[in-house]
Formats: structure tokens, sequence, C-alpha cells
């Protein structure tokens, strides 16, 4: 959905919208979609920038990175962006830090669906846990830990830490 700068009015606008995205698209490769993300988003403009405040709900199967079995991964979000005309790009050497969460637009046109699907990407945790205290996989047999105990034996140590229980004794 491409936002054409000069057409936005001085009231601003209001976009309640779902966007379809397709999996592919999104950085943690075995995640899905489980329902289009729901947005709702206020676009305002003030001289050159554009500002963007939206909230997004989105419904994910995700795949828990300890016990590798998939579970859904509800995400409740929120944005406040600014964006400036593409002249200005060539001088953000010169941009202070308090600048830093500024974004350019091109062509006197933001792209929308691609500031939700970023948003998206960027709310993703480096390894996704369907509980913080998901025990994972026993590292001998492989069984899911919450699903019960496992036969295998648990006090065997790794050989290069024997010596360190003769420190302790």
């Amino acid at each position: 959905m491409l936002i054409e700068v000069d057409k936005i009015p001085l009231e601003g606008l209001h976009i309640v919208r779902d966007f379809d995205f397709l999996s592919v698209d999104l950085v943690e490769e075995e995640a899905v979609f489980l329902e289009p993300a729901h947005t709702d988003v206020i676009i305002n403009r003030l001289g050159e920038e554009v500002w963007i405040k939206g909230q997004m709900k989105v419904r994910l199967s995700v795949i828990c990175s300890r016990c590798l079995r998939p579970f859904e991964f509800p995400l409740d979000l929120s944005f406040d962006l600014i964006y400036l005309p593409e002249e200005l790009d060539e001088i953000k050497e010169e941009l202070e830090e308090e600048d830093i969460n500024r974004f350019f637009y091109y062509n006197r046109q933001i792209n929308l669906r691609e500031i939700i699907l970023e948003q998206i990407n960027l709310a993703f945790p480096l390894k996704p846990l369907c509980s913080q205290d998901c025990q994972g996989l026993c590292p001998i047999c492989g069984q899911v830990r919450q699903e019960g105990r496992c036969q295998c034996l648990s006090d065997r140590t790794d050989p290069r830490l024997e010596k360190l229980k003769l420190l302790k004794r």
C-alpha cells in the first residue's frame, strides 16, 4: 500500500487494515502466519516530515528453540516512526543521535506494507521459546523433557570436567 506524501491531508490519515504476508517474507524461516496482520495506523505530515504511529496484532506459529515443537506466538506491537525526504539522506552523517529513529522516503512515497513487515521482523526474539521454563530435549535420547522423564542416565559428566570433581573433594 503506497502512501503519496503530497496527498496526505492536513488532518492526517487513519488506516485500519489487515495485511496478508507470505511466510517466506519473515526472518524466522519456520514461522507461519496464522492470520493476517491487523493494523491501526495514523499518518500525519508536518512540512516534509511524515509521522507514522501505529498498533498491530499478529498471530504466528513458530518453532521453539529448545524443544523444537511449534507454538502460537502472538505479537501486539506499537511503533512510532518519522520519515524524512530522500534529499536529507545525503546529509545523514550530520544527523544527531536522537535522529536514530528517523527514516527516509523516496519518490515522495512511503510503502506502508513494507513498514508493517519490517516491524514484525524486528519483533522476533533471537531464540523463540514456547515458555520460559521449557526444558528442551534430552541430549541423549532426544525426548521432549516436558512430556515425561526418559530412562537416560543424567548424571553422566563431561570427561573434561572430571578433574574439577577432585578439587571439590
